[in-house]
């Protein structure tokens, strides 16, 4: 369904000037530029509604919500100090709760893949008195974990060491457990890969940020997604991450005026270029959005080797980039009807990887979706 559906997700919006699917589908085109502020709003927050919403033009959306639905996997009832979490942000504690609730209890010895200051293996070490291996690459961290674990007296050892190198997957010992919260992209394939090599003991991760991968496609790891019929490149993998539900108010007025503003220089480099072409820009310091958007476009015109007219009518181009994130922002409530069926899709793709290599593997949810969207927990064991 992905692949038949493909061109209702497999683009990118910024790329367009307006509504991509105007000759394909006029009449879905239509109804989303019909949808007033208020009705665009409700339905990119209500999910389902969307889904319902979209079928006249969408048929398999329904199917594709219900085949995206994953049991909610039971915790057990954690003992711990109730000073473990200080210094740790709410809503992160939650999840690291959440996540070690849902590991069945184990005095085996336990590696934490990108630990940063092993939050988690801190609370797993003190909760079941199991010594914890925490690998990370930056030396703070390190250093900043092995003083929370002297004050938590968690058996607690840190190797400061890059995920990526070869001497990491030393690390992921024979019959040891090994679990990874939010590894972004590469991180987690390549403990897996060590997790298979090394036949380790079980395996507990939570994927994330799947676009951050080395080469500029994306290569499935399991025979049975290399056979499917979804090619994807990075930019693809990003469509799953398009969704915040933990970010501030603060947060998401800046992220709405990058946006706005990249647009706005966007309309001004195809006509500062006489070429009607996307531009990508680099990222930004997020303190530069705390300025004015003449800056912005001096800041990124540099970047991309532009020059800016004397007299730049910065109004005008603000005014052409709010009406393309209009147009972006309708585009994108049909793409991200497909943001959980890409992401499952992706989640079995390591499952079938670890099921070819003989593996018993459970995937589920180990918290609700409003704590984090990034809620699957992959468990996998011999």
């Amino acid at each position: 369904m992905l692949a038949a559906n493909r061109h209702w997700w497999q683009f990118q919006p910024f790329h367009h000037r307006q509504l991509c699917w105007r000759r394909s589908c006029p009449a879905l085109c239509a109804a989303l530029e019909a949808l007033g502020d208020g009705e665009l709003e409700q339905l990119e927050r209500d999910g389902a509604a969307a889904t319902e919403w979209l079928l006249p033009w969408i048929a398999d959306g329904r199917r594709l919500q219900e085949l995206t639905l994953l049991p909610r996997l039971l915790p057990r009832e954690l003992a711990f100090d109730t000073r473990l979490d200080h210094g740790i942000p709410g809503r992160k504690w939650q999840q690291i709760l959440a996540f070690a609730g849902c590991l069945p209890r184990s005095g085996e010895p336990l590696l934490e893949w990108c630990a940063g200051k092993g939050h988690l293996g801190r609370l797993l070490s003190t909760c079941d008195r199991r010594s914890v291996t925490s690998l990370e690459w930056r030396r703070d961290l390190c250093r900043e974990g092995e003083r929370l674990a002297a004050r938590s007296d968690a058996q607690m050892r840190f190797v400061c060491c890059d995920a990526f190198a070869p001497e990491a997957g030393d690390w992921v010992g024979p019959g040891e457990d090994a679990v990874a919260l939010h590894a972004c992209g590469d991180l987690h394939t390549t403990l897996m890969r060590h997790w298979v090599r090394n036949r380790s003991g079980r395996l507990s991760l939570s994927p994330c940020c799947y676009h951050l991968v080395r080469g500029e496609t994306f290569t499935p790891i399991s025979e049975a997604a290399a056979r499917a019929q979804v090619k994807l490149s990075r930019e693809d993998l990003r469509l799953p991450l398009q969704e915040t539900v933990t970010a501030g108010a603060g947060v998401r007025r800046l992220r709405q005026t990058e946006l706005h503003w990249r647009l706005a220089f966007d309309e001004l480099q195809r006509a500062l270029r006489g070429e009607d072409s996307y531009l990508p820009v680099p990222n930004v310091k997020k303190s530069l959005l705390s300025g004015s958007f003449g800056e912005f476009a001096r800041w990124a015109a540099e970047r991309k080797q532009l020059t800016l007219p004397a007299a730049m009518d910065g109004e005008e181009w603000l005014a052409r980039g709010m009406r393309r994130l209009d147009s972006v922002r309708r585009m994108e409530l049909v793409a991200h009807l497909f943001r959980r069926p890409l992401e499952i899709w992706l989640v079995l793709d390591r499952a079938l990887f670890l099921l070819e290599q003989g593996a018993e593997v459970q995937i589920g949810e180990f918290c609700p979706h409003d704590l984090t969207p990034r809620n699957i927990l992959l468990q996998a064991h011999w």
